[in-house]
């Protein structure tokens, strides 16, 4: 028998922005939203696996 997770009454989800890479567009990275709603898009530079190299990585929807 599996066991899923309810959430309790306390317990908050955090919601999570997903970063895609700029050349390949593999989605590797994910970070938590801020609590505020922010208009602009996250941009940080971060390792590919799949490129083998630093990248530009972007928030996507």
């Amino acid at each position: 028998m599996k066991k899923t997770y309810t959430p309790k009454k306390g317990d908050i989800m955090v919601k999570k922005i997903v970063l895609s890479c700029v050349q390949c567009g593999n989605r590797n990275y994910t970070v938590p939203a801020s609590k505020e709603n922010v208009t602009i898009r996250i941009e940080r530079k971060k390792y590919c696996a799949h490129c083998n190299v630093h990248t530009l990585h972007k928030q996507t929807l």
